[in-house]
Parts: C-alpha cells; sequence; structure tokens
C-alpha cells in the first residue's frame, strides 16, 4: 500500500505545486489522477519517487518512508517503481533494444553498463517486453524512427524491465490521437490487472478516466479536491476540480476538460 501524507512542495520561486496533500492506494489499483495542466499532477507523480524532493510530507510505500530513505536505498526502492513520461524520455539515436536494456540499469554491474553489456537474461527479458508491447519487431530500429505510440510503447516495455510493483505515468497519452490513447492505456491496464502491478497515471479526458480507472482523485492549484470512484465524478465534483468555468464536452466522443 502506498500513503501520502500531507504532502507539500514550494520551489525556490515560491510556487506552491502541492498543498497538504494526503491519500491511499491500495496494491493492485489503477488510480487516475486529473486536473487542469499546472494544478501538480506531475509534481506529485515526481515526488513519489522523489525525482523532485518534497518539501515537507511523507510517502510511505509498504511502510517505508520513501521521503526518508539514503541514496543507496531509494535507488533500491526504485527499481520496483517504474515510470511512464508524456514525451517518451528515449534516447532518440539509440536502438529500441538499448532504450528497453536501461531499464535493467538498477540491476546491472554499473561496469558493464558503461560499454552497453547486459547480460543475456536481460536481453531475453528485454525481447519478452517487446512481444508483449507488440514491437518486437523494431526492436534494431532507432528510437526516433518509431511513431509516437510505437515510442510509448518503448517506455512501458523499460519500464517492465525493472519488474515493476508500482507504475507512475505521467499524462501517458497526452501528445496521442484517442485511438493510440485507448491502444496504451490498454497495455497499462493489461499489466494492472493481469500482473496486479498498482498503476498510477495522470490523465485529462474524462472519458479514460471512465474507461480505465478504479479511483480517482483531483487536483485543483496544488491541493485535493476530490477522491472517489469514477462514477461519483458527476458534473458538480467536476466543476470542483476544474472550475465553474469548465464544462463536461464531448471532442471526437471523448468527455474533455
Amino acid at each position: 500500500m502506498l500513503r501520502v501524507e500531507h504532502l507539500t512542495k514550494v520551489f525556490p520561486d515560491g510556487t506552491v505545486a502541492l498543498r497538504d496533500v494526503s491519500f491511499t492506494v491500495q496494491d493492485g489499483e489503477f488510480l487516475a489522477v486529473i486536473g487542469l495542466s499546472g494544478a501538480g499532477k506531475s509534481t506529485l507523480l515526481r515526488c513519489i519517487n522523489r525525482l523532485i524532493e518534497p518539501s515537507a510530507g511523507r510517502v510511505i510505500w509498504n511502510d517505508i518512508d520513501i521521503t526518508a530513505v539514503k541514496r543507496g536505498e531509494l535507488c533500491r526502492i526504485r527499481r520496483q517503481i517504474g515510470m511512464i513520461f508524456q514525451q517518451f524520455n528515449l534516447v532518440k539515436r539509440s536502438s529500441v533494444m538499448t532504450n528497453v536494456l536501461s531499464g535493467r540499469l538498477g540491476y546491472a554491474n554499473p561496469w558493464w553498463t558503461l560499454v552497453h553489456r547486459f547480460a543475456p537474461e536481460d536481453h531475453i527479458r528485454a525481447r519478452n517486453a517487446l512481444d508483449r508491447v507488440g514491437i518486437l519487431d523494431k526492436a534494431d530500429s532507432r528510437a526516433d524512427q518509431l511513431s509516437g505510440g510505437q515510442q510509448q510503447r518503448v517506455g512501458i516495455a523499460r519500464a517492465l524491465m525493472q519488474e515493476p510493483k508500482l507504475i507512475l505515468a505521467d499524462e501517458p497519452v497526452a501528445s496521442l490521437d484517442p485511438v493510440l490513447a485507448h491502444s496504451i492505456l490498454q497495455y497499462l491496464e493489461q499489466l494492472n490487472r493481469q500482473d496486479g502491478i498498482t498503476v498510477i497515471c495522470s490523465l485529462h479526458f474524462l472519458d479514460l478516466v471512465h474507461r480505465y480507472a478504479s479511483r480517482v482523485i483531483g487536483l485543483k492549484d496544488g491541493e485535493l479536491v476530490f477522491d472517489g470512484l469514477p462514477s461519483e465524478l458527476t458534473r458538480e465534483r467536476f466543476k470542483e476540480v476544474y472550475g465553474e468555468e469548465a464544462e463536461m464536452v464531448t471532442v471526437g466522443g471523448a468527455l474533455a476538460a
């Protein structure tokens, strides 16, 4: 179980990105995080694995206070937390296989990784991960030769290399069209349901929230303003998250803010 307790993040310029945010995530949940751009969604996800250091509060995962551990222990914890980014974060000039293998850096011999050497079993694991997301045939292609949807599947395969128990997905479909968005989220749903991997995913389109999430939290100006089931996200509750001027409108068949 993940517990976020009174999490606050104030950046050096005085911007308050998160303000006293508290919630829990049960093992095996698919939690959607919603809110306007700048509401604190990305900061929240990055504070959970300490890519960003919180200013106050705690993140406790399986009874370990992530916010208090030292660097060596944090590296061991991060092995079990996969991260998927909106802009893919791939090494564009490297092959798909090399990008996927980089997900194994937390386990591999650091001297070997300097010369891009990985154990044979890691190569087998990488091929299996690529096969699982349907792009094994692209293993030797350069990452920048792939479409956006294919690049995000590489990102998922890379996260799988960590053998994660938790995946943090930071707006993984924001730059994709609706068809590709469903394709990517179906892979995350499969990992959630078949592998029991807990998923925390920030999303904008409300139809995707209703289709894939088992629970939703909403952020507004860095504060938690909604925590409940997708079915409880009524028009009035929607406005609490997105503001009085917001309307639930249909865009290409998808509900959006």
